[in-house]
């Protein structure tokens, strides 16, 4: 993991939050927002991990849109590794493209 402390504390803890979702479920953008802080800010948890998944080692597949499905184009390379990568973590997929969030869907305790 790389040094966060060049990051606002809202942004560390989108990390955090990212990094709280265990295997096996999901969060929207928009719910990592809120436990971060900032419910409107769902837009800031997209870019933060597009800009440092891979840098910081997020688990990135765990995030999805509010609709609950994977937010990349469905034919494209992120779209099969985001559902490759959910998959073998054992989330359910109700569609081709959208998460079942009935049983999937993160519940943070507290």
């Amino acid at each position: 993991m790389s040094d966060e402390s060049e990051l606002s504390p809202f942004s560390r803890a989108i990390l955090e939050t990212i990094r709280a979702i265990p295997r096996g479920k999901v969060a929207t953008y928009g719910q990592v927002a809120a436990v971060a802080g900032n419910p409107r800010a769902a837009r800031r948890v997209a870019w933060l991990l597009s800009s440092s998944s891979r840098k910081r080692d997020l688990p990135w597949q765990r995030v999805i849109n509010s609709k609950g499905e994977i937010a990349f184009d469905r034919g494209s390379r992120a779209f099969a590794q985001q559902r490759a990568l959910l998959r073998a973590e054992g989330v359910r997929f109700k569609t081709a493209t959208a998460v079942d969030l009935a049983t999937c869907q993160w519940k943070r305790d507290g």
